[in-house]
């Protein structure tokens, strides 16, 4: 019966987080449904074994997320994402816009940008790329996704991601633990994905498809020249925060 309520609990958190639920009340919520699942005392599990818990998991990770945030932030600020996205821009070229999407979105997030800063930051430059190219705008958030939102959160050695520097207190572990499996499965999750993301273009060229037009997205559209506005030296920010960590 324990695991049947982690898992009722788990699922209902997830299902209202969804519709808009804030976490911080459906966290000790969904604490209280799993000991009543489980036929445990619902005060005692909730007074010493959730909020002990939730108060050790914030001091020990709370100064990461605080200055990773404020990292995020300053990189936002400064511009530096856009520069490395305009230095994959600049290489790549339109004729590869789901490749410079992807390859931007990797540096950025590897460098220890946040996944939210990088995706809306991204996304202007993607959408100039891909409207350049005539490529549906359909597979704009695939293409960021699988930059940020993949191998570079979870497997790539050394990445600063939350995902990763969590379990090292626990597994005792460092950043680069067992980097032959995580190349492995970085290699893996990118070429998967590009591979589908290619398939998928190939496949809306042969249908006649294309970018689309109108104003269906609501992202600010922004020319090339746009996304290219800023100094290139910014974009070793990334670096420098990788290399002091």
């Amino acid at each position: 019966m324990g695991l049947l309520g982690i898992l009722l609990a788990l699922g209902l958190l997830v299902w209202l987080a969804y519709r808009g639920w804030s976490v911080l009340l459906l966290a000790p919520a969904a604490a209280l449904i799993a000991a009543a699942v489980s036929r445990e005392p619902l005060l005692a599990h909730w007074t010493q074994t959730f909020m002990g818990s939730a108060a050790q998991f914030l001091a020990q990770f709370f100064p990461l997320f605080l200055l990773g945030a404020l990292f995020g932030k300053l990189m936002d600020d400064s511009g530096s994402v856009e520069a490395i996205a305009r230095f994959m821009t600049e290489r790549l070229g339109a004729r590869r816009a789901i490749l410079a999407v992807v390859l931007a979105g990797a540096l950025v997030t590897y460098g220890g940008v946040s996944l939210f800063v990088a995706f809306f930051v991204l996304a202007p430059m993607a959408q100039a790329l891909f409207q350049a190219a005539d490529i549906p705008r359909r597979l704009m958030p695939a293409a960021i996704a699988l930059g940020t939102s993949t191998f570079t959160m979870t497997a790539f050695p050394g990445t600063p991601a939350i995902q990763n520097a969590i379990p090292m207190p626990f597994f005792g572990t460092t950043p680069f633990a067992a980097p032959g499996l995580g190349i492995i499965a970085s290699a893996i999750m990118l070429g998967f994905g590009l591979w589908w993301l290619a398939r998928s273009e190939a496949r809306a060229r042969r249908a006649g498809e294309g970018y689309g037009g109108g104003n269906a997205n609501s992202i600010p559209r922004r020319s090339a020249a746009a996304v290219m506005a800023k100094p290139r030296c910014r974009s070793v920010l990334p670096c420098c925060r990788w290399l002091l960590s």
